[in-house]
């Protein structure tokens, strides 16, 4: 699928992004990488900032393309158009980032110490890969937005 049919869907509405919202989620994502790296919290919060984090991500990516998840769905649809965005071979990182969205959801709401400080800290090192894409693409796609 694409973002148009996901738009056709009603899956996604548009969005005219202006640059201070990624300047914005930029520095979300700045702040929640720097608190993940705490250790004097929980493995189950650094693991949900560090999550948060890929969420912002996600969402600069579809902000900058002129879109906006519904609000049903809206992580799983956020994190799903990785892929659509950034091309096939992100499919993975994906599946991970979906993964991780429900590891976030049982520590949340239904029970700690689920997450390892392994678990935090690869979801961490990811999120630090997956920003300079993110920032890498931006600016060759979307300089105007930068």
């Amino acid at each position: 699928m694409t973002l148009k049919q996901w738009l056709e869907n009603s899956w996604l509405r548009q969005h005219q992004t202006k640059p201070r919202e990624i300047t914005d989620l930029v520095q979300i994502v700045d702040r929640d990488l720097e608190d993940a790296r705490e250790r004097h919290i929980s493995s189950d919060w650094r693991f949900g900032i560090a999550y948060n984090a890929a969420l912002k991500l996600c969402t600069i990516l579809l902000y900058a393309e002129g879109y906006r998840s519904e609000r049903a769905l809206h992580h799983y649809r956020t994190i799903q158009a990785l892929p659509l965005i950034l091309g096939k071979g992100r499919k993975d990182d994906a599946q991970y980032l979906d993964v991780c969205r429900s590891k976030c959801n049982i520590v949340e709401y239904d029970q700690i110490g689920t997450v390892s400080d392994q678990d935090a800290d690869e979801l961490i090192e990811f999120c630090g890969e997956l920003k300079e894409d993110v920032l890498s693409w931006l600016q060759k796609n979307h300089p105007e937005l930068m």
